[in-house]
């Protein structure tokens, strides 16, 4: 492999902040040059393209077998489970990106004139380039070294990283709002073990997506690891994350057509219906509430002004009105 030049640093200053960082100075520096440059100022070497993409995944593989080799040293008698959740706050992305930033790493990243704390992710994959290149350089005993000395006795306290709670849950749901995504917890399966404790299965989906699934005692654990795990799957799979947004578009154009057919519905409606037109029920309270206006006939029925208003007869003329009916029988 040919030698890459480092346009904005000399070759002396590089090889001093290098060993800042890993405590040794490099056999092979094209490994760390590599490590360092981002895909944004990705050249060619031989035809294929010359950036830290293959040594951060090189780099992730073997961070992993080796924290996983400390953190099971360190912890004896430790089940499977917690090593497990101890090795992954360690090796998660945020903790490598704020390594990167202590460190030193970020500032040596060759980009194409981007801040590095502008992208969240630059740090992260640098750190885990590095340590490929470290792994190429100097074989596995050298990264153990490097993880022993340089980061864990420096930066990071085990045994408070690994006891520290991480709600993982939580960290799914946050970053599902922040991008407007749709997030559930399906049940998969509710059953018992051979001596009878309840297993709860749950897979998360994510826009009708689905991520991963995960076994628990109770339905928090299975929760809480399917979310580890599908977190893990968004970071290391591009796919799924672009399958996941490209159903999020559909679900807003489905969206979108739907309130516009309400609205032009509502528009019709409105256009085939008369002004004047009232509902029944209205003009009924209408009728109820306005006085009644009385007919003709009606007036005359009820008319009592041709009732006299005389004073009633004295004793003598009723008298005299009984002699005179007697007198003409």
């Amino acid at each position: 492999m040919d030698r890459i030049k480092l346009p904005f640093r000399k070759e002396k200053e590089f090889y001093s902040d290098l060993y800042d960082i890993i405590g040794f100075y490099p056999h092979h520096i094209q490994y760390y040059k590599e490590a360092l440059m981002h895909k944004s100022v990705m050249r060619r070497d031989k035809g294929r393209p010359l950036n830290n993409e293959r040594l951060e995944y090189l780099g992730d593989a073997i961070l992993d077998a080796v924290v996983g080799d400390i953190v099971y040293r360190h912890f004896e008698g430790k089940r499977e489970g917690f090593l497990t959740n101890a090795r992954s706050k360690i090796v998660q992305r945020e903790t490598l990106g704020k390594l990167a930033e202590q460190m030193g790493i970020t500032r040596l990243i060759l980009s194409s004139g981007h801040n590095s704390s502008h992208n969240s992710y630059m740090g992260g994959n640098a750190f885990e380039a590095l340590v490929g290149a470290i792994y190429l350089d100097r074989g596995y005993e050298a990264v153990y070294k490097f993880m022993t000395t340089r980061v864990l006795g420096k930066y990071i306290n085990l045994e408070q990283t690994a006891y520290k709670e991480v709600n993982f849950k939580s960290k799914l749901i946050e970053w599902t709002q922040k991008y407007k995504l749709h997030i559930d917890f399906r049940l998969v399966s509710d059953a018992k073990d051979k001596e009878g404790n309840p297993k709860f299965e749950y897979i998360v989906v994510l826009e009708g997506c689905d991520g991963c699934s995960a076994t628990g005692y109770s339905k928090k654990e299975s929760q809480q690891e399917a979310s580890k795990l599908t977190l893990q799957k968004i970071k290391r799979e591009p796919q799924f994350r672009e399958a996941v947004f490209a159903a999020k578009e559909r679900r807003l154009l489905g969206e979108e057509a739907t309130l516009e057919r309400v609205a032009d519905s509502e528009k019709q409606e409105e256009a085939t219906t008369p002004a004047d037109a009232k509902p029944v029920a209205e003009k009924k309270e209408r009728r109820q509430r306005k006085p009644r206006r009385a007919t003709n006939e009606e007036t005359d029925e009820f008319d009592l002004s041709d009732i006299s208003a005389a004073k009633a007869p004295s004793r003598e003329e009723i008298i005299a009105a009984a002699e005179e009916a007697a007198f003409e029988g």
